[in-house]
């Protein structure tokens, strides 16, 4: 067990590198993103010091919509920011040591940024996030990287789709195959991005694949299963 008293402690996402090894990420309590750490499977956490984490800017936080905020790949973890800056935060040993990327994403408001990160492999992710307070805003909102996060180039930039808060990959499309959702609805993409279709009107906060043909979409009160299909 965890516990961590202080008025600014908000945690926002979780994920694991395998059975033992896990990371959860949090807004920051004091001048850097709240990292935790556990070896032994959840039993105990231990909080990454402001002095191994890149230092973070006053308004630069993260966004809880999702559970997106991690991606996870081999011994790789990507964390992502929004806020006055949105940026990527990089480990490539399981939480020892760290760097941060920056992006072309928007950003400088409270609610714009990044709120969701994922990669097919150690070298390509994707971004996804925009202006909450604008979700039809569709300039700076998603972008990709073929360089595992150092460099960052917008997809679709000033087309659909807006705000999204969740983004994924569709496993076996060889990094060919997007969706991504948000309360405007679900889009997808089979081109990495260049170019979107819409699925759905139906809101949703969340998206997680099972296999590579079933995904299960989260929102307010519902869950909706989702079949991908060549």
């Amino acid at each position: 067990m965890y516990v961590e008293k202080n008025d600014k402690v908000f945690y926002d996402s979780m994920s694991f590198w395998d059975n033992k090894e896990g990371i959860a990420m949090g807004d920051p309590t004091e001048d850097c993103l709240s990292v935790l750490i556990t070896r032994d499977g959840g039993n105990t956490w231990n909080k990454i010091s402001c002095d191994v984490l890149p230092k973070t800017e006053v308004g630069e936080a993260a966004f809880a919509a999702s559970n997106t905020n991690i991606a996870i790949y081999g011994n790789h973890a990507w964390i992502v920011s929004g806020g006055v800056r949105a940026r990527v935060f990089h480990s490539e040993d399981r939480g020892k040591t760290w760097e941060v990327f920056e992006t072309p994403m928007v950003q400088g408001k409270t609610m714009t940024g990044i709120y969701s990160v994922d990669f097919y492999d150690e070298k390509t992710g994707v971004i996804f996030g925009g202006d909450w307070e604008n979700q039809d805003f569709n300039e700076g909102n998603k972008a990709i990287t073929h360089n595992g996060g150092k460099t960052w180039k917008l997809i679709s930039n000033g087309k659909e789709p807006g705000y999204r808060s969740s983004v994924s990959f569709i496993p076996g499309t060889n990094g060919n195959g997007l969706v991504a959702v948000g309360s405007p609805g679900i889009s997808f993409s089979n081109d990495q991005g260049d170019s979107w279709t819409k699925l759905s009107d139906e809101g949703f906060y969340a998206i997680e694949f099972v296999n590579d043909s079933i995904a299960f979409a989260s929102g307010r009160n519902k869950i909706s299963k989702l079949l991908f299909k060549e």
